[in-house]
């Protein structure tokens, strides 16, 4: 199904970006673990538009509410369903695009596939589908963490052509939210607002990265083969809005290296066996090592800009259109959180696949 992710750990997006709401369900999470709306609300804060001044204007609270699964605190082993009401709705903003397909946007492929589209902000190809994902993958975030000792944390590597260098060790989303832009540090971070403010004065729009690491993964997860762990990480990476492009560890650079200087040598350190270096990302043969997941993810410019552009209708008429909605000039600070809950969800339903293999072993 084209709006569920995951096997064990399922999850279901569902609503359009100006219709009633928008929200999740999630079907597989353990019993007994202990949730609640806050738990939620504090990823939903960092996904939500108008957060900052370099974001939308877009006037949306983002306030989840749990319908089920959970009481008096606890999970019940039963599907989460997690509504989010949107309230700041303007259709009228999408009037002249109803009649013809914005470049690079969806509106033209969702007309194509269903003869029918949600014609007002994009509906289910808006951003704001995502706010479903962030909700489950909190909840993902939270039974990583409590049961396995998981840290999930992404930033901003890189804003158009400027590129942030490596941090030493990035250990919490609160250092990297000190930054408007999520970068690692103050010096890439006002690089990365000049980048994106000059985008923005000029009514245009620019692409970026985001890097990810997932920490405390033990040994042992993913699937070999056609269910690789990267494999399936990078199926959620891209099924992102806007994104474009995904690697992991050494990534396309590696393919200029030679084996010799590439080969993660093996080490005993910290009582087990690990490696001296991390070219592989955390992942050998499509199976968690033991090391830090390493991964970046690429996000092309946001495809709705206010420069009028010439372009044609459905029927073929040449025509100029203009965007007249609220629209992010650069989308990777908002979706330092998006990265993370689809890191969450991958590696929950790994988990959780690796207990029952092991369970049905004994």
């Amino acid at each position: 199904m084209s709006s569920s992710f995951g096997a064990l750990f399922r999850v279901t997006t569902f609503g359009e970006s100006h219709g009633v709401g928008v929200g999740c369900v999630v079907d597989g999470c353990p019993p007994r673990l202990p949730l609640s709306e806050s738990d939620l609300q504090a990823q939903l804060d960092r996904r939500r538009p108008g957060q900052s001044d370099l974001t939308t204007p877009r006037d949306e609270a983002d306030c989840a509410t749990i319908l089920s699964g959970v009481q008096n605190g606890v999970t019940l082993g039963t599907p989460i369903a997690v509504l989010v009401r949107n309230r700041d709705q303007r259709p009228g903003d999408y009037a002249e695009m109803a009649k013809a397909p914005r470049p690079s946007h969806a509106d033209f492929t969702y007309q194509a596939k269903y003869g029918i589209r949600a014609a007002s902000g994009g509906g289910r190809a808006s951003a704001r589908e995502t706010i479903g994902r962030v909700a489950a993958g909190a909840i993902a975030d939270k039974f990583l963490r409590l049961r396995f000792g998981v840290d999930i944390v992404a930033w901003v590597g890189a804003v158009g052509q400027r590129e942030a260098p490596m941090p030493e060790n990035i250990v919490s989303r609160a250092e990297v939210d000190r930054f408007a832009t999520r970068a690692p540090d103050a010096a890439s971070d006002a690089v990365f607002r000049a980048e994106i403010e000059a985008a923005r004065a000029e009514r245009d729009s620019v692409g970026g990265v985001v890097v990810g690491v997932c920490r405390g993964a033990p040994p042992g997860w993913g699937e070999p083969v056609f269910g690789k762990l990267e494999a399936e990480l990078a199926r959620a990476m891209l099924s992102i809005p806007a994104v474009k492009g995904f690697e992991i560890g050494s990534g396309f650079a590696g393919a200029r290296w030679r084996g010799s200087a590439h080969n993660d040598a093996f080490v005993w350190k910290d009582g087990r066996l690990g490696t001296a270096t991390n070219r592989s990302g955390g992942i050998q043969g499509g199976i968690s090592d033991g090391e830090t997941i390493v991964f970046r993810v690429a996000f092309k410019p946001p495809a709705t800009i206010g420069q009028p552009q010439k372009t044609a209708d459905f029927e073929g008429r040449e025509i100029t259109l203009e965007a007249r909605g609220r629209h992010d000039p650069c989308v990777v600070p908002r979706a330092v959180p998006i990265v993370e809950a689809m890191a969450a969800l991958v590696l929950a339903d790994a988990a959780l696949q690796q207990l029952a293999r092991e369970s049905a072993a004994r």
